[in-house]
């Protein structure tokens, strides 16, 4: 067997284990320092759930950024400071939130200011990266667009989407973990694909690039299995905007930094359900003062018509799934 795919599901097994270490410990700490969530007040279906401990994040967290330094490179240093910046946005929102006893953490401009200043530095460095640059690959085709510098505010675009997508799926017990496993499955297919082909072509720096990007993937897969030990219903802890932001963060690395962005409409449908059932439902409120579904996100609508958290979970995870298959074939059978 090829060493380097051992290395890459070594990736997965030992941020499994680093995440199963890990998560008791943050567990004890966390409620000993009562650390929890408080649930928002109008979804009276999850206010059971007000007091379980938030933040855990950093169980996934921590384990990839660890990998992304075993199998070092620029685009897995750059992967890590994205992950580890939009984490430290999402714990000082989790902070604030448990020290003040509320819901609401930082200030809705204070959330957006962060979020695209990170976004403009790593847009910038694609921007000027020989391994990512300006152009991004068409699915279903051999074709190349060049956006030039529009890559920049595309870039930019494309965190915020994806931090707020993953925010918004974050609304059930393991619904945005399961969703993102089978995100972070089909990306570590896609860069594996990637690194094998710049490898066939003699292009060894790129395929350097390609597989500690996929090591970095496969350890997000790991860390999250270890992490949904735990936040599978009903939940020990929660990830909070800690994870939910780094984890979106992560998510709109692996497709950009691959110059498949528009693969996410595929591979991360369910995030773009999240985001998109949000808009629709302000949009058609604020227009007719009257609501396309019961509650958005659309999770929350399947909620409120009588399916479990479970069930709803299992269906997000399977059109993931299916959409991570029609990604891979999107991407590699033209």
């Amino acid at each position: 067997m090829n060493l380097d795919i051992l290395w890459v599901l070594l990736a997965v097994i030992a941020s499994f284990i680093v995440a199963l270490l890990i998560a008791p410990v943050m567990i004890h700490l966390l409620t000993k320092k009562k650390a929890e969530q408080t649930v928002l007040g109008y979804v009276k279906q999850h206010e059971h759930k007000t007091g379980t401990p938030t933040m855990g994040g950093w169980i996934f967290v921590i384990p990839a950024i660890l990998f992304c330094f075993i199998f070092f490179s620029p685009l897995t240093f750059v992967a890590a400071m994205a992950m580890l910046a939009y984490a430290v946005l999402g714990f000082l929102d989790d902070f604030i939130k448990v020290r003040y006893k509320r819901n609401l953490g930082l200030k809705v401009y204070q959330k957006i200011i962060g979020q695209v200043g990170a976004a403009v530095i790593i847009a910038v460095f694609c921007y000027k990266s020989e391994f990512i640059g300006t152009s991004i690959r068409l699915p279903f085709t051999q074709k190349i667009w060049d956006l030039s510098w529009g890559i920049i505010p595309f870039v930019i675009f494309i965190y915020l989407a994806m931090t707020n997508g993953v925010n918004l799926t974050d609304g059930l017990d393991g619904l945005a973990g399961w969703t993102s496993v089978a995100y972070f499955g089909t990306f570590t297919l896609l860069l594996w694909g990637y690194y094998c082909d710049a490898k066939a072509s003699s292009d060894f720096s790129l395929a350097n690039e390609m597989f500690s990007l996929a090591t970095f993937s496969s350890a997000m897969f790991g860390g999250l299995l270890g992490y949904l030990w735990f936040n599978s219903n009903p939940s020990s802890i929660m990830m909070g905007d800690t994870g939910s932001l780094a984890l979106g963060a992560a998510a709109a690395t692996v497709a950009v930094f691959s110059r498949q962005p528009f693969l996410i409409l595929f591979a991360g449908i369910m995030y773009v359900i999240s985001c998109v059932s949000v808009i629709l439902q302000v949009l058609v409120y604020k227009a007719t003062k009257k609501r396309i579904i019961k509650m958005a996100p659309f999770h929350h609508h399947l909620e409120l018509s009588g399916y479990k958290e479970s069930k709803i979970t299992i269906w997000y995870f399977i059109i993931s799934i299916i959409g991570g298959i029609i990604s891979i074939i999107a991407a590699r059978v033209v």
